[in-house]
C-alpha cells in the first residue's frame, strides 16, 4: 500500500506504508520544501504533521516520542520535550503553538501490465 499525503489539491505519493514502523517516526521532504513527520501508532493509524519544532525550529518532531493523554495522541519534541497533538497539531503545553497538519491515506498499488 502506498501512502499518500494531501498537498493542496494533490495526493503526493510519499512511501510504501510498510516502511512506517508502529510508535515511531519518519520524515519527509515535500515539493515545496517543507518537511513533513509521518507516524504510525501502534494500533496501526497514521498520521502526518509538520516536522519543525515551533519552539527551536529544527526539523526534529519525526524523532519524538508518540504517545496519548486524555485519550488524544501526541508526540513530544525530542529537545524541550513540548507534545504536539498528532489530530489537530495544536501544543498541548501552550495553547498559542501548532504545527500544520496533512490528511493522509493508503492506497492500493495497481500493478501496469
Amino acid at each position: 500500500m502506498m501512502l499518500e499525503l494531501s498537498h493542496g489539491d494533490e495526493w503526493l505519493p510519499i512511501c510504501d506504508d510498510s516502511v512506517l514502523t508502529p510508535g515511531r517516526g519518519m520524515a519527509a521532504l515535500l515539493p515545496d520544501g517543507r518537511q513533513v513527520a509521518l507516524f504510525r501508532d501502534r494500533s496501526g493509524r497514521l498520521y502526518a504533521i509538520g516536522n519543525r519544532d515551533p519552539f527551536t525550529g529544527a526539523q526534529v518532531l519525526s524523532r519524538g516520542l508518540i504517545g496519548s493523554a486524555a485519550g488524544r495522541p501526541f508526540v513530544a519534541s525530542p529537545l524541550l520535550k513540548q507534545r504536539f497533538d498528532l489530530e489537530t497539531g495544536r501544543c498541548l503545553d501552550d495553547e498559542e503553538v501548532s504545527v500544520a497538519v496533512f490528511p493522509v491515506r493508503t492506497r492500493e498499488l495497481v500493478p501496469v501490465s
